[in-house]
């Protein structure tokens, strides 16, 4: 037995029907929408899970928020507040010192591996990956061509 069953009324069952087969909606939407209205049926989250090709810990997700939430929060979750970037403007700018100098002994040339390494052990930063670093380097780079106003010939 299931703890939060969804009993869906004919209005709401007529909304998700309207709106798994007409219109344009986000991929999430319509797949919340279908979740729902094969819990309705009386469908297992296994079985809704193995007919829509998706996780049961989703299944189990979209209906508890519709049976804890009602069907609006079911169907539109909350967004998730954005990431704190893990390199400020001091960080960075070590960063590209730390690349224009010369490397360390043993290597032509900095990698980005050796980059991270470096910058944890000068305590810049606690930890960082080496894609991290690819992507603020190539944001500083975009941003001197950017600066040069650099046009390429076509």
């Amino acid at each position: 037995m299931k703890r939060y069953t969804i009993n869906l009324s004919d209005e709401e069952r007529e909304e998700l029907t309207r709106l798994t087969r007409t219109g344009r909606h986000a991929a999430r939407k319509l797949l919340h929408a279908k979740i729902l209205l094969k819990a309705d049926e009386g469908l297992t989250d296994v079985k809704i899970g193995e007919h829509l090709g998706e996780g049961i810990r989703t299944v189990e997700r979209v209906r508890l928020r519709c049976a804890t939430e009602g069907l609006s929060a079911a169907l539109n979750p909350k967004k998730r507040p954005p990431k704190r970037p893990k390199i400020d403007g001091e960080a960075e700018a070590r960063l590209v010192q730390l690349a224009c100098s010369t490397p360390p002994d043993g290597g032509g040339r900095w990698t980005l591996r050796l980059l991270a390494d470096k910058l944890v052990e000068l305590d810049v930063i606690d930890s960082i990956s080496h894609e991290t670093v690819r992507r603020c380097l190539e944001k500083k780079r975009a941003e001197a061509l950017e600066d040069a106003k650099v046009l390429h010939p076509a």
